[in-house]
């Protein structure tokens, strides 16, 4: 079967689209066409963007949105509306004030921070699924940082399947997602990387052999700053407005829908390694492993057959 390989630039990070198909390059162009109208739609850093309508009208009352936004909209509001979850859609405010991962970024005021923190709150996110509209009290900002990207690899999945690709990779910088057998292993597992989270990109502490999968990382190397000595990075604790103090280095989340594994990796991050497996537990078709600051690798017994580690080899 023939293959090709699309690599792009967006969401902020590279986008690596590998297909087989009887035609992967009509497949591939389809697939970047899809990736620009997608951010185009989603982003929280392009003023013209369909996201950013909802942010400027805040205050005005709502505004009609396209199904896809709505419904992932919709599935962030539920996510970080429980008091315990670590995501928040209606970050935006404190997002754009700190500006980590952006060469402006700085050390807001508390001051400021104190001034900000009540309008992230999730509740006030107003939606009417009748009408598809949105809106937001004044002040707040939606950012859907956490979840869009694992929300595109799903859309993008299921068209590579409704058109008859056989297997595909989807790789968008710290979420992973396969279809079929990789061709470079004999057993049809996909070998996907879990990066260090000490080390520079590409030093891999073990490998996650995955199928019809998706796999997502999150960790406190991804988007940093640095001031006065101390080190901030990019998710943050709603009670306080600053970045979160944890003891985990960094969530992996395997998950047979890449948006569970971006919900997942964000909204337990704060949470204690044991306190982490267990929430996830119960979860049908989620599973995770941990990555404290010690380096401990912590994962469930029935996700050991799955995890390859340069030591076990």
């Amino acid at each position: 079967m023939p293959e090709g390989q699309r690599v792009l630039q967006g969401m902020g990070t590279v986008i690596t689209i590998w297909v087989q198909h009887e035609t992967p390059e009509v497949i591939l162009e389809e697939a970047a066409q899809r990736a620009a109208a997608f951010e185009q739609r989603f982003s929280a850093n392009d003023p013209t963007s369909e996201l950013m309508q909802i942010n400027q009208q805040a205050g005005q009352g709502a505004i009609a949105t396209a199904p896809e936004l709505f419904e992932l909209i919709a599935l962030g509001k539920t996510h970080s509306l429980p008091k315990d979850s670590y995501l928040n859609i209606a970050i935006g405010p404190l997002v754009q004030e700190w500006r980590i991962g952006f060469q402006d970024a700085h050390l807001p005021t508390p001051e400021k921070i104190a001034e900000l923190l009540p309008k992230t709150d999730p509740a006030k996110i107003v939606l009417d699924e009748a009408l598809q509209t949105v809106g937001l009290a004044a002040g707040m900002k939606l950012d859907l940082g956490a979840v869009a990207k694992g929300y595109f690899a799903d859309l993008l999945m299921t068209y590579f399947k409704q058109v008859g690709v056989t297997a595909a990779l989807i790789d968008l910088g710290g979420n992973v997602m396969t279809y079929g057998d990789a061709p470079s292993h004999a057993d049809g597992y996909w070998r996907i990387g879990i990066q260090n989270p000490f080390l520079p990109r590409g030093n891999f502490v073990a490998a996650l052999k995955v199928r019809n999968q998706s796999v997502v990382t999150s960790g406190i190397y991804e988007r940093t700053y640095q001031v006065a000595g101390k080190t901030y990075h990019h998710i943050f604790d709603r009670e306080t407005g600053y970045p979160l103090e944890s003891a985990i280095a960094s969530v992996t989340i395997l998950s047979d829908r890449s948006v569970d594994g971006e919900i997942w990796t964000t909204r337990l991050f704060g949470k204690e390694p044991q306190a982490i497996l267990q929430e996830l537990a119960p979860l049908e078709g989620i599973t995770g492993l941990v990555i404290t600051k010690q380096g401990e690798l912590i994962y469930p017994q029935e996700l050991a057959r799955s995890i390859e580690t340069p030591t076990a080899e």
